[in-house]
């Protein structure tokens, strides 16, 4: 069977597809990838011929993929189309649209080995004889199979898939194959309940079967880095995890190890209140160089009783300083336009960066993604102008939050391009007040561009490139930290 996906556009490697093709050629299926920004969808599908064409969709994007699949399914009618990712997993209901045969809940990789193991072709079409298929919902001759979940995958289970396959990525989109800096996930899942994230929403959804947060051993780690920077030039490495500071005695062995057998600087996300001496100190040892932690709110209420973040002002600038003696640099995300708050609450978390002093300070927009606490909340309590469907993906063109007042909602916009220049140079927050009450504009959008792509690559990213791979670089990873 051959299993075409297609991706809008590349942010960062996608994993989860990447693992899921090594599954399939494990198995002797072929699978093919194309990004619409390097090739039409439509006319690839016409010249791929697939059996499958498969979509990991993120809620705001759907729409356009649902779109994309409809015209797909006009020149290829006997494709059979499938959904899986954030959106399909917590919007099953996705499966009564038009043209969609299945949608994958959860995890994706041996569920899609299952299906991909029981589609059988049937003249000009694909067959699917045994619908009972865990992960997995179809619609087949009108009637929906609601099919239940398995359990997630352990952390030995982690160990046991096959290393992502980059090849299909760099195949379908050259400039991921020249990026000298390479991304690494370690585990899945996240203890913590956010409001804004899904993590609370994916446990409630597995009810209990599985561990909640898993990750893989530090050998078969190792083993994949060991094989990535042998068959690529990387200068720098990426670990995507959620939490990376948790486990301690997981830390002790890996980072150890790491300095010893790849010894590349690299970066990680931690959490401030897990920051401490001892492990700070270990990731400096091993090759640590720029670290990122969420402040989200520099308002007490809005961090803890609306984000649920459970984390103190002084939790946050302790950590900042302890980074700092270390001489690790940190970027902090940050979230405006929360719901409950105003424009001032903005001010105060543009404040709490400036006393932390961040290499530089992410700022998104918050959106309120469906399934999170948060999210539903905002849409209960009418918050959110619109519907979910309305939601467009960006964390930094517009904020669907209702203020009750188009200036101030204007302003936070603004605001969110001019923040991080407002933390590194404090003194020009009063001109940045006056500033955010002009029309957007592309000097705002230049601004933010900039100096994020300068402080992302001097200060986070940092090692010896040529003037073109700094380009590239620059760019690619300004794209990966807007999302």
């Amino acid at each position: 069977m051959h299993l075409l996906f297609i991706v809008k556009e590349i942010d960062n490697e996608p994993q989860g597809i990447l693992l899921i093709s090594s599954m399939l050629k494990q198995a002797g299926h072929q699978v093919s990838l194309v990004v619409a920004t390097e090739e039409d969808p439509v006319e690839a599908a016409q010249r791929l011929k697939p059996d499958v064409v498969a979509y990991t969709v993120y809620t705001g994007p759907h729409t356009w993929y649902l779109e994309l699949n409809q015209r797909i399914r006009a020149q290829l009618p006997g494709v059979f189309s499938v959904f899986g990712g954030p959106h399909p997993t917590f919007f099953p209901e996705l499966i009564e649209r038009e043209g969609v045969d299945g949608i994958c809940i959860g995890e994706g990789e041996y569920a899609t080995l299952d299906l991909m193991n029981s589609l059988q072709r049937n003249g000009d079409g694909i067959t699917l004889p045994n619908p009972v298929i865990p992960n997995w919902w179809f619609k087949i001759d009108g009637e929906i199979v609601r099919n239940p979940l398995r359990p997630l995958l352990t952390g030995e289970e982690l160990d046991a898939l096959p290393f992502s396959d980059r090849e299909l990525l760099y195949d379908a989109h050259s400039q991921s194959r020249r990026t000298k800096i390479k991304p690494i996930i370690t585990g899945r899942g996240c203890p913590y309940d956010c409001a804004f994230c899904f993590n609370k929403a994916y446990s409630d959804l597995y009810g209990g079967q599985g561990r909640r947060f898993r990750r893989r051993s530090p050998g078969n780690v190792l083993r994949e880095l060991q094989e990535v920077t042998a068959q690529h030039d990387v200068r720098f490495i990426l670990f995507m995890d959620d939490t990376f500071i948790l486990q301690d005695k997981w830390l002790q062995e890996f980072m150890t190890r790491y300095k010893k057998e790849i010894d590349l600087p690299f970066w990680c996300q931690v959490r401030a209140n897990l920051v401490t001496e001892e492990k700070i100190a270990l990731f400096r040892e091993a090759g640590c160089v720029s670290v990122s932690f969420g402040i989200e709110a520099g308002n007490d209420r809005l961090r803890n009783a609306v984000l649920n973040r459970n984390m103190s002002r002084e939790e946050i600038l302790g950590a900042a300083e302890l980074l700092r003696r270390y001489g690790i640099a940190f970027s902090t995300n940050n979230m405006l336009g929360l719901p409950t708050g105003n424009l001032e609450n903005d001010f105060e978390t543009l404040e709490l960066n400036a006393q932390c002093r961040p290499a530089y300070a992410n700022v998104f927009l918050f959106q309120p993604y469906p399934k999170t606490a948060l999210g539903e909340w905002a849409y209960e309590h009418g918050w959110m102008m619109g519907t979910f469907d309305d939601l467009s993906g960006s964390v930094s063109n517009d904020t669907v939050i209702n203020f009750g007042s188009e200036a101030e909602k204007q302003q936070i916009e603004n605001l969110q391009k001019l923040f991080a220049l407002g933390v590194e140079l404090p003194w020009l927050v009063p001109v940045i007040r006056r500033l955010i009450r002009l029309p957007s504009n592309r000097l705002f959008w230049l601004v933010y561009k900039v100096w994020k792509g300068w402080a992302i690559k001097n200060r986070l990213f940092p090692f010896r490139m040529t003037p073109q791979e700094y380009l590239e670089s620059a760019l690619y990873y300004m794209r990966i930290k807007s999302q």
